[in-house]
């Protein structure tokens, strides 16, 4: 029913997105520097700009397999709830059945 070692994987995810948020809150903005060239500016501009596309395309993967994590887990949870009404109804049933009719006086 449910996977083994889910709230495990869902820890190391979360790790994985905070790092990864961490690392693209490091990059920052690019800054022109004033000794460098424009066109030098610019090439700096465009390797930032591809350094932060790269870290939101890897937090944009962990945070799709984190969701993919919770729906496993609230699949279960939900498959556990429909057991557990199971369990519940065939209960009732016998404690209706092993009832002693009450006699008229």
């Amino acid at each position: 029913m449910t996977r083994i070692g889910t709230g495990d994987k869902l820890y190391t995810l979360r790790q994985e997105i905070q790092r990864l948020r961490g690392d693209l809150g490091k990059l920052g903005k690019p800054e022109d520097m004033p000794e460098l060239i424009t066109s030098a500016n610019m090439l700096r501009a465009n390797e930032h700009l591809s350094e932060t596309g790269s870290k939101q395309t890897e937090l944009l993967d962990a945070y799709s397999r984190y969701c993919e994590t919770l729906e496993e887990m609230l699949l279960a949870v939900f498959e556990i709830q429909n057991d557990l009404k199971d369990i519940l109804k065939e209960q009732s049933k016998l404690i209706r059945k092993k009832r002693p009719k009450k006699r008229p006086r």
